[in-house]
């Protein structure tokens, strides 16, 4: 059976930070349905369209807030408070001209097994934050309590992977029903 506890969140954006989850949750995915008129009943029939949930993470905060600023940062440049150019810096190229791409990034929640090896991956494509929790300073702490931060992150949609980056497709799925 699975175990809860072992899971590791890389984001392809900032492939040089860790972000050491505390907390993440597999959204939800839901597909819609259509209801056909019956004289005896509403009849319901799958729907054409996949709406996922948002991606909530807790993470601990680095020392150096590194991994919190880069989080503000994206979405600073995602709302640009100041002014466009926060936004023109966010999506400009390397060249110099601008990709709207550049505004998401894919990332990839690892499963880890008792060992501490990826078992499963779960890869978000086209993630971006929605929300980042405040910080809260306590000086009357007795003990060290590190800072967690809360961020949510919406996307396009997500693959469920093998260890090795392969899909989990349904003639992969059906090959291990039937061992």
């Amino acid at each position: 059976y699975m175990s809860p506890i072992g899971f590791e969140l890389s984001i392809a954006r900032f492939p040089k930070v860790s972000f050491f989850a505390n907390t993440a949750s597999l959204p939800e995915i839901t597909l819609g349905g259509a209801s056909q008129s019956n004289y005896l009943k509403e009849l319901m029939h799958p729907g054409d369209r996949l709406e996922y949930g948002e991606l909530p993470v807790s993470f601990l905060v680095d020392e150096d807030m590194i991994n919190y600023s880069l989080i503000h940062n994206w979405m600073t440049g995602l709302g640009f408070p100041e002014s466009m150019k926060q936004f023109a810096d966010l999506t400009e190229e390397q060249g110099g001209g601008q990709d709207m791409k550049l505004q998401y990034s894919d990332a990839t929640l690892k499963i880890l097994n008792s060992n501490y090896n990826t078992i499963v991956q779960l890869k978000f494509m086209d993630l971006f934050p929605t929300s980042l929790s405040s910080l809260d300073f306590t000086a009357s702490d007795t003990d060290v309590n590190y800072l967690v931060a809360n961020t949510t992150f919406s996307y396009l949609y997500m693959q469920i992977l093998d260890k090795d980056g392969e899909p989990l497709t349904p003639d992969y799925v059906n090959s291990v029903l039937q061992r």
